[in-house]
């Protein structure tokens, strides 16, 4: 983690006021300490409240924070927050995230937990009553904001590798599914809760798929999860393959462990290592490379900041800009957020259906 914003040297959206609306929690999670809280007072985005079901969790998160108040009961946070002119950051399991929203007041500013839902139902449940109640409202769909998926992008632009023909997202991993218990008794597992990251993070470059292939399976080795690896295929046309694959059980040496964004150009490639993922949540190294035609191989570009937590500076960021300048684009909202759940939808549909039958 860097200690100070101004060492980032992509940095992701910001207001011009930093300190302009107070944030106010709504839940006391892994993902709050772990990652938004420290990139909000990284930021110095102030945190005036929150509250969670487990009185004592907030508490504990609080006092570690600096959040200024503690609530026990969620109608009196929300009433201040809009009294305060702030904005909400609900970070609850995605099934409960319809029912807060009902409760904010026309107009609030709101940042809500990946994914947008359960199913596209939730989704699109969520979506109509962010328009009935004019909620100016994001998805914390964060990869995208990440200083060097923003780096990633400005080489793209550059023209550097050429015209780009192959995309591969490749994570072989072992994942700590203890951490998050609330995951044994969901239907769906590996797509909704990690391959969105990467299935959004293709779509902030590339744009909407026409249609998907996809596999998703269990293990052997997880047997309370519905899911734990995914093959899956984006169809941007004839001209370019992307592709995800994803196995989040290899529980042997760590020599082959991967995590790597991999991008082919008619003039050379990059090649993004997503350090965290590998031994999770401690991480290893970043690396953002590239190689062209020029005889010195492959080159390694100098990165500042990583996915936890300097990316969700610009989900909340994004969102504070747009309270502030309503013209602004906002790159997490819950309209492109939205996009990125039919993809997701499709995926699951593609697996039941069981493919071509020989």
């Amino acid at each position: 983690m860097i200690k100070d914003i101004s060492e980032l040297k992509y940095v992701p959206a910001m207001p011009e006021d930093p300190k302009a609306r107070p944030i106010y929690i709504v839940g006391a999670g892994e993902i709050i300490k772990d990652a938004q809280a420290p990139a909000y007072i990284l930021a110095g985005y102030p945190m005036k409240g929150i509250y969670n079901r487990t009185v004592a969790t907030a508490h504990k998160v609080a006092k570690e924070f600096g959040i200024e108040k503690v609530y026990e009961d969620l109608d009196e946070m929300i009433a201040d927050c809009h009294a305060n002119n702030g904005v909400f950051d609900v970070a609850l399991p995605a099934n409960l995230t319809a029912m807060v929203l009902r409760k904010l007041p026309e107009g609030s500013g709101v940042l809500v937990q990946k994914p947008m839902g359960e199913s596209i139902e939730e989704a699109t449940e969520i979506l109509n009553i962010c328009r009935e109640r004019n909620l100016v409202a994001g998805v914390n769909f964060q990869l995208r904001q990440a200083p060097y998926m923003i780096q990633l992008n400005e080489l793209l632009n550059s023209g550097l590798i050429g015209e780009i023909y192959d995309v591969e997202w490749r994570v072989i991993t072992l994942q700590p599914w203890h951490l998050w218990t609330f995951l044994n008794d969901k239907e769906r597992c590996e797509i909704n809760y990690h391959s969105i990251h990467y299935i959004d993070a293709i779509r902030s470059i590339f744009g909407d798929p026409t249609a998907v292939w996809c596999k998703t399976m269990k293990s052997p080795k997880a047997p309370n999860l519905s899911q734990t690896s995914s093959s899956i295929i984006l169809n941007y046309g004839e001209d370019i393959r992307v592709t995800i694959n994803t196995n989040h059980g290899h529980d042997f040496a760590p020599d082959y462990q991967d995590s790597c964004l991999k991008i082919e150009g008619t003039k050379g490639a990059i090649r993004l290592t997503l350090g965290l993922i590998l031994n999770y949540p401690e991480g290893r190294p970043d690396k953002l490379e590239y190689v062209i035609d020029d005889g010195k191989g492959w080159q390694e570009i100098p990165i500042v900041g990583s996915w936890f937590p300097e990316a969700f500076i610009g989900s909340m960021g994004g969102l504070l800009k747009k309270m502030e300048d309503p013209s602004f684009n906002y790159m997490n909202s819950v309209e492109d957020a939205y996009n990125t759940m039919r993809v997701v939808e499709a995926c699951y549909k593609s697996s039941q259906s069981g493919g071509t039958l020989i």
